[in-house]
C-alpha cells in the first residue's frame, strides 16, 4: 500500500452561524441545518442594549432575561434535526439568565420527547463587585470618556472567552447556552474543541476568532451590507454563512448551496473591517489578533480562502460592559409634504422645540439636557455634503433626553399641534404620539480577570475549567497606526485625472464600538492604494466627517488586503443607547465617507471597475 493511500483525509470542522443579533430572521437555523453542510451551528444574539432589555424582562419575570426566539423560534424548528444529524450547537442566547434558557430549551426538549444534554456558561455577571470597584484605588474609569462609575447601574457583563465553551464541549454536551461573551467566542469555543487547541497557540486563535468574526454578523458575511448592493442576488433567499475550517487555522467562507447572496473577497473583506479597531491589536479574552496580514482570495464560487491571522498573548484584563440610565429619552417624527418641505419641517421642529422649552420654564422642569433635529430624506446625515435639499416630501425627527419623565411627556403632547397650527402639508405622526422611555448609556471599563470567575454546568453537575495559566500584558501593535507607503504622485496628479466618489475605487463598511465609529475601506485593485493612501489622509477625512465626527480620527493600514480602517473616536452623538440620532451605530458612515470626491486617472478608473483587488 503506497503511502499516499495511508494518508487520512484533512478533517474539516463544519459551523454555521445562524443569526447576527437578536430578532435576525428565522430562516437561518433551518436553512443551515437543512443543507446537511454543517457540523456545528452557533447564534449570536447579545448587544448591549439587548443585555438592558433582558435585565428589564428579567426584574418583571425572573424566569425570563434569555433570548427567547433562541428556544421558541430556532431551535424549536430545528431541534429533532439538529440531533439527529449530530449536529452541536452554541449559543450566547443566555443574555442575563442563562440557566433559565437551558431550562426551556430542556422542557421543549423534553416535549418533543428528546433527551438532550445541556451545558449552560456563567460568571460574566459582575455586578456584585461593583461595591468593591466602587471603593478601589485607582477608580474605575470608562474606557473612552474617563468618567466615574456611574450611581445607577442596570446591568454589567464581563466579557468572557472561548475556553469555558471548549470546556462544555469537552465535557459532551451537545448545546452550549452562555451569558455575555465575545461574539466569535461561540466559534472560537468550537474549534478549540475540535481542534485541541491550546491557550498559549495564539497564530490559532487568532485565525479562529477571524472565523468567528467572518460569520458573528449573519449574512453580511454573503452579501448583506455590501457596498455593491446590486450585485448581490436573491436577497429573499440569502445565505447564511458556513465557515470550513482546517486544523492551522485556515478556513474557507462559503453558504448553503442554492441559497442567495455571494460570497467574494470583497464582501468577507468588508466584513473582517467591521467594528474593529487597530486591525494589528483586536483585542479578545483569549488574544491579541493580528489581522493585518491575512489574505482573503476567491477559491471557487461562493468559496473565499481567509489565511494568515497572527496573534499574542491576552491582556490580563476582561472589557466589561455595563449599562445605566440618564434621565428620559423620547423621539417624534412628522411627515411633510409640498413645496419647500425640508424648510418647513425644520421651521416646524425648531418652533416645538421653542414652545415646548417655555412650557418647561412654566412648570419649572428645567431645559432638555439635548435635542436632535433632523429631516429625513433631506440626507441630514450628510451635514454640509447634502444634496437633496428640495425634495417635496420630507420627514421631520426630533428626539431629545430630559432628566424629568413629565417633562417629555409634556413634549410628546405638543408634537401632534403641528399638523394643524403650522405648517401646509403636514401629513401626522404616523405611528401616534411618541413614547418616553429610560435613556440608558453604555459605560465599559476593564476588570482585572482574577475577579471573574466562568462556570460551566452540565445536568446540575460543575464542569471544571483547565487552570488559567498567568499571561503577559499584550506589547505595542505590530504595525504603526498609521504606516505610510510609498505615494505614486505620477499617477495621483495626471493630467487627465478626473474627480469622482470614492465608491468608484473602494468598497466600504463602518460600524460601532460605543461612542466610536471604524470603517473599513478596501482598495477595488491593487494599483489604486497608493493613490487611496495619499487621498485618503486622516486629516481629509476628519474634515469631511467633522459634522459627525468630533474626536481624533486614526487611519490604520491592512495591507493583506489592501484596506484601511478609520478609527472616528466621538463619533456616534454619545453611542447606540445614548445617541438621539437616527442613526446611532454609524451604518451610514462607510456611504457617506463613500461620496468623498477623490481624483483618479482614466487608467485607474479602468482597473478600479474590473472589480479585481487584492483582498
Amino acid at each position: 500500500m503506497s503511502a499516499r493511500e495511508n494518508e487520512q483525509p484533512e478533517r474539516i470542522v463544519r459551523i454555521g452561524g445562524a443569526s447576527g443579533f437578536w430578532g435576525d430572521s428565522s430562516v437561518g437555523a433551518p436553512q443551515l441545518v437543512a443543507s446537511g453542510q454543517i457540523d456545528y451551528l452557533v447564534f449570536d444574539y447579545l448587544a448591549e442594549l439587548t443585555m438592558s432589555i433582558l435585565a428589564g424582562a428579567r426584574l418583571k419575570k425572573p424566569e425570563l432575561g434569555y433570548a427567547t426566539d433562541f428556544v421558541s423560534v430556532a431551535m424549536k424548528a430545528v431541534l429533532k434535526d439538529v440531533v439527529r444529524q449530530g449536529i452541536r450547537v452554541v449559543s450566547n442566547a443566555g443574555g442575563v439568565n442563562p440557566q433559565g434558557c437551558a431550562d426551556a430549551l430542556a422542557a421543549l426538549a423534553a416535549e418533543q420527547g428528546i433527551a438532550l444534554k445541556i451545558a449552560v456558561v456563567s460568571g460574566d455577571d459582575v455586578m456584585p463587585l461593583l461595591p468593591e470597584l466602587r471603593q478601589q484605588q485607582p477608580a474605575v474609569r470608562e474606557l473612552q470618556s474617563g468618567a466615574p462609575l456611574p450611581a445607577r447601574v442596570l446591568t454589567a457583563n464581563a466579557y468572557l472567552g472561548a475556553r469555558p465553551i471548549q470546556a462544555a464541549l469537552d465535557a459532551g454536551a451537545q448545546v452550549v447556552i452562555t451569558g455575555r461573551c465575545v461574539d466569535s467566542a461561540v466559534t472560537l469555543g468550537v474549534l478549540m474543541h475540535a481542534f485541541r487547541w491550546q491557550p498559549g497557540d495564539h497564530d490559532l486563535l487568532a485565525a479562529g476568532s477571524l472565523a468567528g468574526h467572518i460569520i458573528e454578523c449573519g449574512c453580511q458575511a454573503t452579501g448583506g451590507l455590501h457596498t455593491d448592493w446590486d450585485t448581490v442576488p436573491d436577497w429573499p433567499n440569502i445565505g447564511y454563512p458556513i465557515v470550513e475550517c482546517h486544523a492551522d487555522g485556515s478556513f474557507v467562507v462559503t453558504k448553503p448551496a442554492g441559497t442567495g447572496g455571494k460570497v467574494t473577497p470583497a464582501v468577507v473583506g468588508e466584513q473582517m473591517l467591521y467594528e474593529i479597531g487597530d486591525p494589528s491589536a483586536y483585542l479578545l479574552p483569549d488574544v491579541v489578533a493580528d489581522f493585518t496580514q491575512v489574505r482573503i482570495e476567491q477559491a471557487g464560487e461562493h468559496r473565499v480562502h481567509v489565511h494568515g491571522a497572527r496573534g499574542r498573548e491576552p491582556t490580563e484584563s476582561y472589557k466589561v460592559c455595563a449599562t445605566c440610565v440618564e434621565g428620559f429619552k423620547s423621539a417624534a417624527q412628522l411627515t411633510i409634504v409640498g413645496f419647500d418641505a425640508v424648510a418647513k419641517a425644520r421651521r416646524t421642529g425648531e418652533a416645538i422645540l421653542a414652545r415646548t422649552s417655555m412650557l418647561f420654564t412654566q412648570h419649572g422642569f428645567g431645559p432638555y439636557s439635548a435635542t436632535q433635529l433632523e429631516v429625513l430624506g433631506a440626507e441630514s446625515c450628510y451635514g454640509p455634503h447634502a444634496q437633496a435639499t428640495q425634495t417635496r416630501e420630507a420627514v421631520l425627527r426630533l428626539a431629545v433626553t430630559h432628566a424629568r419623565k413629565e417633562a417629555l411627556e409634556l413634549f410628546a403632547r405638543e408634537v401632534a399641534p403641528a399638523g394643524t397650527s403650522w405648517a401646509p402639508g403636514t401629513t401626522g405622526a404616523g405611528g401616534g404620539r411618541s413614547s418616553v422611555s429610560p435613556s440608558i448609556r453604555q459605560y465599559a471599563f476593564l476588570l482585572d480577570k482574577s475577579k471573574v470567575e466562568a462556570r460551566v454546568t452540565m445536568g446540575g453537575q460543575r464542569i471544571e475549567l483547565p487552570h488559567e495559566a498567568e499571561s503577559a500584558a499584550a506589547g505595542a501593535p505590530s504595525f504603526p497606526k498609521s504606516a505610510k507607503g510609498a505615494v505614486d504622485a505620477s499617477e495621483s496628479f495626471d493630467a487627465d485625472a478626473i474627480e469622482v466618489p470614492l465608491i468608484r475605487l473602494a468598497w466600504a463598511r463602518s460600524g460601532d464600538k460605543g461612542d466610536t465609529s471604524n470603517i473599513g475601506v478596501i482598495a477595488r485593485h491593487p494599483a489604486l492604494l497608493p493613490l487611496l493612501r495619499e487621498q485618503l489622509s486622516e486629516a481629509r477625512v476628519a474634515e469631511w466627517l467633522a459634522h459627525l465626527v468630533k474626536g481624533p480620527v486614526t487611519r490604520y493600514e491592512v495591507p493583506g488586503i489592501g484596506a484601511f480602517n478609520f478609527v472616528c473616536e466621538q463619533a456616534l452623538g454619545g453611542g447606540g443607547m445614548a445617541s438621539l440620532r437616527n442613526d446611532p451605530l454609524g451604518k451610514g458612515m462607510g456611504q457617506i465617507l463613500l461620496a468623498m470626491p477623490v481624483r483618479a486617472s482614466a487608467a485607474l478608473l479602468d482597473l478600479a471597475a474590473t472589480g479585481t483587488g487584492n483582498a
